[in-house]
């Protein structure tokens, strides 16, 4: 079979390639880190995952802003003495989220891992 898809419905639906699997919302390099760390603690602060993840206030609220309107982490604006807080804490279909990802991810690596046969034709099409 080429790369191309000379396959029926039924091998269509086994042999989509592990990235099929991979959600854009989650697999952004910054949403991806906030998912991980926010899975790591009860909440997360907003300055510590500014520092962890190098980036800015603002780069950082846009990522937040995003994964909290798909429902993946929840937001809690608060105070820690007199300095004003924003807290982070994943949601559980956040973690249903990230959970799906890290399997995408593993499925894809063994995929690389797993020594397969040379294929008939170029699957680039050179």
């Amino acid at each position: 079979m080429s790369a191309e898809g000379s396959a029926t419905k039924g091998d269509e639906l086994e042999e989509l390639h592990p990235t099929r699997s991979l959600d854009d919302t989650v697999h952004q390099r910054v949403r991806l880190g906030i998912l991980a760390i926010a899975r790591e603690a009860d909440r997360v602060e907003f300055g510590f995952l500014k520092k962890h993840l190098a980036v800015t206030d603002g780069n950082l609220s846009r990522h937040l802003r995003v994964l909290e309107e798909s429902g993946l982490i929840s937001v809690e604006k608060g105070y820690a003495g007199r300095r004003p807080r924003t807290w982070i804490t994943l949601t559980r279909e956040g973690a249903r989220a990230l959970d799906s990802e890290l399997r995408a991810l593993r499925a894809l690596v063994l995929r690389l891992e797993i020594p397969h046969p040379a294929p008939a034709s170029d699957p680039l099409g050179s």
